[in-house]
């Protein structure tokens, strides 16, 4: 059988208008979470009580259940009771509050990897707790917690093509809608697939160059999705 793939070129202005799209949605739900996910993390480091286990229960739910059943109870169920969102803000919200859980955890992580004598150190001089969280713990943690936060980076920039299942058009929904125009899917899909390559493999050096810059001798800490 013989085959021929053909890629039109006028293609690639849509195809980079859905990458700016995707490029978006993952920077605001990733930013989104690294601020709800900082706040988690302090509150199962640093509380007890009702408190702990909120945010506990906040990251086993999150972490437990698949993504695309949030992004489809955020997007289609909480309309039933009066909630609507835009497709973009839908995918923000729900990308946002599952990658908190795992960003919860990573930071959980560096945090503990602080080494207790540097806190001890700090309230002996007359730091109160949360000046030693602030100016001692949160320093370091912050660097700490790059390779890990990193690999959940390029995580939620693949995982961000669920998002065309609920009309939202990033680079897999513009890619969807003109193979099924085109009916060239092979052609298409292979685009697709490189575009998100190069832009993983591009942060994934940028993230990697930072790491090296701001690496702290003799600490590590650990954080994956499992």
């Amino acid at each position: 059988m013989d085959m021929q793939l053909v890629f039109d070129w006028a293609w690639l202005p849509r195809l980079s208008d859905g990458l700016i799209v995707t490029m978006q949605l993952t920077g605001a739900c990733l930013a989104g979470g690294a601020a709800l996910g900082l706040l988690l993390s302090l509150a199962r480091v640093y509380t007890r009580g009702p408190v702990y286990w909120l945010a506990s229960a906040y990251v086993q739910f999150f972490r437990g259940t698949p993504l695309l059943v949030q992004l489809m109870i955020i997007h289609f169920g909480l309309p039933t009771v009066g909630i609507r969102f835009e497709p973009f803000i839908s995918g923000v919200v729900a990308m946002g509050l599952n990658t908190a859980a795992y960003q919860a955890e990573y930071f959980r992580g560096a945090i503990q990897s602080v080494r207790s004598g540097q806190t001890l150190a700090a309230r002996s001089l007359g730091m109160s707790p949360l000046q030693t969280v602030r100016y001692i713990v949160l320093p370091q943690a912050l660097r700490l917690v790059i390779p890990p936060w990193s690999n959940e980076l390029v995580y939620m920039l693949k995982y961000s093509s669920i998002v065309y299942m609920i009309g939202v058009s990033d680079l897999m929904g513009v890619g969807r809608t003109i193979s099924a125009r085109s009916f060239r899917f092979l052609e298409l899909f292979i685009v697709v697939a490189m575009m998100y390559l190069a832009v993983v493999l591009i942060l994934t050096f940028a993230l990697r160059w930072l790491e090296r810059r701001v690496h702290v001798p003799g600490l590590t800490t650990t954080g994956r999705r499992g």
